[in-house]
């Protein structure tokens, strides 16, 4: 069979994790004047002077870790999904695995053509998380809820056409507690041109999302 040139460039879907450093504070003073230390002296003091920084404790995270994502989808699913495709995934390289791990699968079969990735990306808290995922969903516009995914869950299908090939994807993301489980599915026949269905796309993502959030539960059990 002769080798097919792919006329989509598919990039891993990664944003870096940003790495926060801490700054330190210096405090500088110069000499007080005669004046000035007189009044100070002269001045009744009716607060302490030292203040106890208030105390704060930290909002315990239901998510600490990211569990490995090359094995939070079912190798059946991936084989249904992926046909061709190594069912082991390849993890993409992250900057912290703590707070974000992606695993990929796709393969050529034929002429057709899958793409799967997995990420769970971990926030400080629910709330965070909450409003990344309310970020993410307002970009991708024209999707809609997915009932039981998460705490909360949305499903968006969009179709792209690059010389006279179509591409359909499917964009699936679910929060659950300071987590975000985020599903990309797509394909192409080169055959055709055509894409899959949206019906074909759209349920295939979310089968890929139930399963990854219930491994993302699982794995603080």
């Amino acid at each position: 069979m002769r080798s097919l040139p792919l006329p989509l460039t598919l990039t891993a879907r990664l944003s870096p994790v940003a790495v926060l450093a801490c700054a330190g504070w210096a405090l500088t003073s110069g000499p007080l004047t005669s004046a000035q230390d007189t009044a100070a002296k002269d001045t009744p003091k009716t607060q302490s002077q030292s203040t106890a920084a208030p105390s704060s404790t930290a909002v315990p995270k239901t998510f600490a870790a990211a569990p490995a994502p090359c094995t939070s989808v079912a190798t059946k699913t991936v084989s249904s999904l992926v046909p061709g495709a190594k069912t082991a995934g390849k993890e993409i390289p992250s900057t912290d695995t703590t707070l974000r791990r992606t695993c990929s699968w796709n393969a050529l079969k034929g002429y057709e053509y899958r793409w799967l990735d997995v990420s769970f990306e971990l926030m400080d808290s629910d709330d965070a998380a909450r409003s990344s995922y309310q970020e993410r969903i307002a970009e991708k516009s024209g999707g809609g809820p997915v009932p039981g995914l998460g705490d909360e869950g949305y499903s968006v299908v969009n179709l792209s056409t690059e010389d006279k090939q179509q591409t359909r994807e499917g964009v699936v993301m679910a929060r659950v507690s300071n987590a975000l489980v985020v599903v990309t599915y797509n394909g192409s026949d080169f055959e055709t041109k055509k894409a899959p269905g949206t019906d074909e796309i759209n349920k295939g993502a979310i089968k890929a999302a139930k399963e990854a959030v219930a491994s993302l539960k699982a794995s603080v059990n």
